[in-house]
């Protein structure tokens, strides 16, 4: 094998891996209630659910994201809320982050058992409002139970983002569908995490009511 072909079978895996850790899919899990009606040109009108993000620039972006979603679906976006048929009130946050160690094997011996970590029933708090259910979030990480001996530890804070969304008749007040999307990540920026929880949110809207599903949003081909 020549030196220039030698260099391509070894730099096509190492593009292959640059490509891989630059398309970091986004996963959220998502929650859906639902009894909308078929869209026959009924009209939407998006409020915040706190009345004092109602004229912030920030709630105006997400809110037009959450606008193109339901257009693509056959709702027309209203001026106000008089003149709408339905009503969507969304909400938005993530929390403090909590953190998580991760142990690897050195060396030597020594034996490691296992161990629990993960949060136990919460109230999330989230910047600015805040959401006010609790959930719970958990997972079982063993500690490496091997000959290697000493643990490498590290830690690392992983956040906590939600976006929740209802939509009522105006008719009646009644609503007709109420959503959750949840992420855990290692990254609290809201200018990411929201657009992908719209994005997981509005993925097969709007679902089988009553059904809790794990979502995928890959990255745009052109990221990384």
């Amino acid at each position: 094998m020549t030196t220039a072909r030698k260099f391509l079978a070894l730099a096509a895996p190492l593009a292959l891996f640059a490509a891989a850790a630059c398309t970091t899919p986004f996963r959220a899990d998502v929650a859906r209630f639902q009894q909308m009606p078929a869209p026959q040109g009924q009209s939407f009108y998006i409020q915040p659910a706190d009345s004092e993000q109602a004229a912030g620039l920030e709630f105006a972006t997400y809110a037009n994201l959450v606008a193109r979603e339901l257009g693509e679906y056959g709702y027309a976006r209203a001026a106000g809320p008089h003149d709408a048929s339905l009503v969507v009130t969304m909400d938005y946050g993530v929390d403090n982050g909590r953190e998580r160690v991760v142990t690897s094997p050195g060396f030597g011996y020594s034996r490691f058992g296992y161990s629990r970590f993960g949060y136990g029933p919460y109230y999330s708090p989230f910047y600015g409002r805040g959401f006010h259910s609790p959930f719970y979030y958990g997972w079982y990480d063993p500690f490496f139970d091997s000959g290697f001996g000493y643990s490498n530890v590290s830690s690392y804070t992983l956040y906590t983002s939600e976006l929740t969304l209802q939509i009522d008749r105006t008719a009646d007040g009644k609503p007709v569908f109420e959503g959750r999307a949840r992420a855990r990540s290692r990254n609290d920026n809201l200018t990411e995490l929201v657009p992908n929880l719209v994005d997981a949110m509005f993925t097969g809207f709007p679902g089988n009511s009553g059904e809790e599903v794990r979502i995928t949003v890959m990255p745009p081909e052109n990221e990384g």
